[in-house]
């Protein structure tokens, strides 16, 4: 498992969180707690992060019913579910450790995805994130974790505990890609309380995060630019730590109520720069992303969300 990597210890020491960063690494474990088991056997959803056979980073997330995600062994998660074809990541994941059979070691094919995880809990604001590599076991990933580690529920939007599938809803996913923002999307992106984001190091090892905030936390620069505040959080800039090797990124910003997924790649930077960061309030650093492509997919997800209750923990947006 190891301790940070350069990039992680780099934007710790910047921020000056270093001593705080030393004390949190002991959080980071390798396998699942009992209790964790127990909360990732309830969820109906995981977000999911990695790289596309191009070479370009996504966020995404697989869904199915309570049960889907189980943990055979304590260093191992299996999940369920496969992302649909129109998904970014659906090629890569469906391949994933190709003539690697459920029992054993590493066979001829393709060496396995490496993923990060994040399970989320709306209605309790509880979240459970995970690294590791992923094989193809069946109809679903079997993923040896390397990281395991619990967030605080700080920025967590509370909505319903138990997501509705809406029998009514369009059954026929259609995608529609671009390589910039429509005026719709950008409408959604205003409005938006929370989106994912999916970062990799210079290895290749990924990791996918949670951001929210109240509507409008998230700006639209233009129709390829996003800025958003980084708020503080665990010290631990995992995220930060790896756009400090690898630029590149990838954000999922879930339709809670649609059904919908919106799905950005592209490459992403930290403003360190004190009168910038002044004019966002609550903001530690910014964080701006440059768009390279656009995935939008209808009926992406068979959930239904209530309307979000805020975080008392969110500071009011920039002006």
């Amino acid at each position: 498992m190891g301790g940070y990597h350069r990039g992680e210890i780099a934007v710790q020491e910047r921020a000056g969180f270093a001593r705080q960063a030393g004390h949190a690494h002991g959080a980071i474990g390798n396998t699942v707690p009992d209790v964790a088991v127990a909360f990732l056997a309830d969820q109906p959803h995981l977000v999911v992060g990695g790289t596309d056979e191009r070479g370009r980073v996504w966020a995404t997330q697989l869904t199915g019913e309570p049960g889907f995600l189980t943990v055979p062994r304590p260093q191992t998660l299996h999940i369920g579910a496969l992302p649909p074809p129109e998904d970014p990541l659906a090629a890569v994941l469906a391949g994933a450790g190709a003539g690697v059979g459920g029992g054993g070691g590493a066979g001829s094919g393709p060496r396995p995805a490496r993923i990060g995880m994040i399970g989320i809990e709306p209605a309790t604001r509880r979240r459970m994130r995970m690294n590791g590599r992923a094989v193809r076991d069946g109809h679903g990933l079997r993923v040896e974790l390397d990281q395991v580690l619990s967030n605080c529920p700080k920025y967590i939007q509370k909505r319903d505990h138990h997501p509705v599938t809406d029998q009514d809803a369009p059954t026929s996913r259609t995608a529609v890609d671009s390589t910039e923002l429509s005026p719709a999307q950008q409408r959604t992106l205003r409005a938006a309380d929370t989106f994912f984001i999916a970062t990799t190091d210079d290895r290749g090892d990924a990791d996918a995060s949670h951001r929210g905030g109240n509507p409008g936390f998230v700006q639209v620069v233009s129709p390829r630019l996003l800025r958003w505040p980084d708020y503080a959080g665990n010290a631990m800039f995992l995220t930060l730590g790896n756009l400090e090797l690898n630029p590149a990124a990838g954000l999922l910003v879930p339709g809670w109520e649609t059904g919908t997924s919106l799905h950005l790649t592209g490459s992403a930077r930290t403003v360190w720069d004190g009168e910038e960061v002044a004019r966002h309030p609550g903001a530690q650093r910014l964080v701006e992303f440059e768009i390279a492509a656009v995935r939008e997919i209808a009926a992406a997800s068979p959930l239904r969300w209530s309307a979000p209750a805020f975080s008392r923990f969110n500071p009011p947006t920039a002006a």
